[in-house]
């Protein structure tokens, strides 16, 4: 069993940079392929980014390509989703979650980007 806990949320003016955190409580966090998704209001849960930890590789959607960065500190056991350029259309409940591939998730943390 993975516990997700996701940080870092707020609300930003457009153009503006946000940080999220994902710390989770596994010994084995370096076995995880790591990834972002979110939830805008009235839709369904999509990809923005994920990880692979022994490749150290990372996938982007095309709609955060460019302006979202995924990174991992396997010491802290976090993974980190930096988010610049921000736009209104980026507000969204962000989802962390661990695969192995059994699929764990953290309960969100909410971004909001005023125009």
């Amino acid at each position: 069993q993975v516990q997700l806990v996701e940080s870092g949320g707020g609300l930003v003016q457009a153009g503006g940079s946000l940080t999220l955190s994902c710390a989770a409580s596994t010994r084995t966090f370096s076995s995880y392929t790591m990834a972002w998704f979110r939830q805008a209001p009235g839709k369904g849960r999509v990809f923005v980014a994920s990880i692979n930890w022994s490749e150290d590789s990372a996938v982007y959607a095309d709609s955060v390509k460019g302006r979202f960065t995924i990174s991992r500190d396997i010491a802290k056991n976090t993974v980190y989703l930096e988010m610049n350029s921000l736009k209104p259309e980026d507000t969204a409940v962000y989802y962390c979650r661990a695969s192995s591939p059994v699929h764990y998730w953290g309960q969100g943390t909410q971004v909001t980007v005023s125009s």
